[in-house]
């Protein structure tokens, strides 16, 4: 089945004194339609406005999200009057089925909700948890070295108790008004008839068929009969629609103490590198309601997940530390790139020290982002050259900190959610499975994540250990960054998005667009990336960052291009809503 294609996307350098055009942006499958158009008119219109540059309005409700079939299951949600929480569940089962890669079932995600009519944020966490037989050597061979990346990933010892099941259930007995099951049914359906593979799934399966077929039935699915699913090949899943039968009728439990609990269970202990988890794990699992991280930014709150995320606490302290300085030259000033640069530097240094989960290690997340601190910090961005080294600092606690610093490896992948409804309440949800196609084993219809490889693979470093090493039942460190920013108190913009690590650098450059640059939300989203973590300062290939490569390295930073996918989805909350979608890949903003 092979549809019309709709055209190409541009990105953007915006500043103070508007937007001028750039290079393209985008992987060339992601800048086209990819037949989603099809879909319903609706829809089509999204995808030309994004192909344009251009943020979708809407008076009443808005959905953005990592794929049309996901955007549209919400959007129908939202037409019959449900909620942010209702639209959240149908678009989750919809990206599982169509964008299996990224997020799904058997992974995690964080919840930041805005509730319109209590004014109050709260955060959810559906991380996954380390089986209790796990050890801090999980991750370790014989001799007391790190596996390989991959060693480690590929089968059944990465894979953590799974947490979007118990999230979503969560999140409906909250805030969800709509029938549970007629919640679940659109991806059902789809799962049953089939649904056209799109560019990006296609593209994604081909370049990874080598661990694909790690498992014979992950393989039979993606790669059947040996061959990888092409760009317009119906796929059905009746396995997963049989999963989301069993959801509709059993709600978790079918997850945490039924059959398909077993089942992922019996997978993750026959697989060829057999991982730890039992039964127990499953049925022990909580979603836990977390403080909210909000750090002020130029007269707004900019409110997240804190840990085990570290991605409110570093997206805070890059603003925190940036909040005294003058960022109006826009993307393209090499001075406007050495302070966000060496700004995230900071913050990283501190990650690698503090941030684990904090039901197992006490993290200082105030001190963090104490604005006393943060300014502190900032002292050294005074200069005019890169900062030659980072550490971390010693922010206030009440407690001894002695850690080592970690460097764990994160890749990107992931997919994020934000939706605004008609009653005002609004939802930013960052979701994953980790590596793209996780631990590459299928359950159900569904992928099982390899999340455990967040966790650090070395316990200690030089004696002292690791905040974010292995632990029974703990939950890994991550970077997702599912964002709400507010102003005296009212919501005025959702934003999150994959990209492993970067995700922190991604999610701080877009709301700095909108509130420094005075960019609208589909410029953000589309903005040439330039990220730095760890000191090289990473440009987004093909696109006007380039153009800073010089006068970075003149500045003293050492400088990479390459690929920057992120997936950014926000929405501006205002008079009208305001939404936009990342161009670089294949998901659109819709509402009414």
């Amino acid at each position: 089945m092979r549809e019309l294609l709709l055209g190409g996307c541009v990105a953007f350098w915006a500043g103070a004194a508007g937007a001028q055009q750039a290079a393209d942006a985008v992987e060339p499958e992601a800048a086209t339609g990819g037949g989603f158009e099809a879909i319903s008119p609706a829809v089509a219109s999204a995808l030309e406005a994004k192909a344009a540059g251009k943020p979708v309005e809407a008076a009443n409700w808005m959905v953005a999200a990592a794929n049309p079939h996901a955007v549209q299951a919400g959007a129908d949600v939202l037409a019959r009057g449900g909620t942010a929480a209702d639209a959240l569940v149908a678009v989750q089962v919809m990206l599982g089925l169509v964008e299996p890669q990224s997020s799904g079932l058997g992974g995690g995600a964080f919840l930041v909700w805005y509730d319109a009519e209590t004014g109050q944020v709260t955060t959810l966490d559906g991380r996954e948890t380390a089986p209790l037989a796990a050890t801090p050597q999980l991750f370790q061979d014989d001799a007391g070295e790190p596996l390989k990346f991959f060693d480690a990933v590929v089968g059944g010892l990465s894979v953590g108790t799974p947490g979007t099941p118990a999230l979503l259930a969560e999140v409906h007995a909250r805030w969800g008004t709509q029938d549970w099951a007629s919640l679940l049914a659109p991806a059902r359906d789809l799962a049953a008839a089939g649904f056209a593979v799109s560019p990006r799934l296609a593209g994604l399966v081909a370049q990874d068929a080598e661990r694909l077929v790690s498992s014979d039935v992950t393989a039979a699915y993606f790669l059947p009969g040996g061959i990888p699913v092409a760009e317009g090949d119906i796929l059905m899943n009746p396995a997963y629609a049989a999963t989301l039968d069993a959801f509709a009728t059993k709600g978790a439990d079918a997850f945490y103490g039924g059959q398909i609990g077993r089942d992922i269970v019996a997978t993750v202990r026959n697989a060829a590198r057999p991982g730890m988890l039992r039964e127990v794990d499953l049925a022990i699992y909580q979603v836990k309601e977390r403080p909210a991280v909000c750090a002020p930014y130029r007269a707004h709150e900019v409110c997240g997940m804190g840990p085990p995320s570290s991605g409110a606490v570093a997206v805070g302290q890059i603003l925190g530390a940036l909040e005294g300085y003058d960022l109006s030259a826009g993307p393209g000033d090499n001075e406007v790139r050495r302070l966000m640069g060496d700004a995230a530097r900071l913050a990283f240094a501190d990650r690698g020290r503090y941030l684990a989960d904090s039901d197992y290690v006490p993290v200082p997340v105030e001190g963090l982002i104490d604005p006393a601190y943060m300014n502190d910090r900032a002292k050294v961005l005074d200069t005019d050259a890169a900062l030659p080294e980072v550490a971390p600092g010693n922010p206030a606690f009440d407690h001894a900190l002695n850690w080592a610093d970690d460097v764990s490896i994160e890749f990107p992948s992931t997919s994020h959610v934000s939706i605004v409804d008609a009653a005002g309440n609004v939802a930013s949800m960052t979701t994953t499975i980790e590596n793209g196609f996780g631990s590459r084993l299928m359950v159900g219809g569904f992928l099982l994540n390899n999340e455990l490889t967040d966790f650090s693979f070395r316990s200690h470093r030089d004696g002292v250990p690791i905040a974010n090493r292995v632990e029974p039942g703990k939950r890994p460190r991550s970077s997702m960054s599912p964002t709400i920013v507010l102003k005296d108190g009212a919501p005025v913009l959702a934003v999150g998005s994959p990209g492993g690590s970067r995700i922190i650098g991604y999610v701080a450059q877009a709301i700095i667009g909108v509130i420094d640059w005075g960019m609208d939300v589909q410029q953000a989203a589309s903005i040439p990336h330039a990220v730095n973590r760890f000191g090289t300062y990473d440009l987004e290939e093909g696109t006007a960052a380039v153009q800073l490569a010089d006068g970075l390295t003149a500045l003293g930073f050492e400088v990479n291009t390459r690929a920057l996918t992120s997936g950014l989805h926000l929405i501006a909350i205002g008079e009208r809503l305001q939404g936009g979608a990342d161009p670089r890949r294949e998901g659109i903003a819709l509402g009414e």
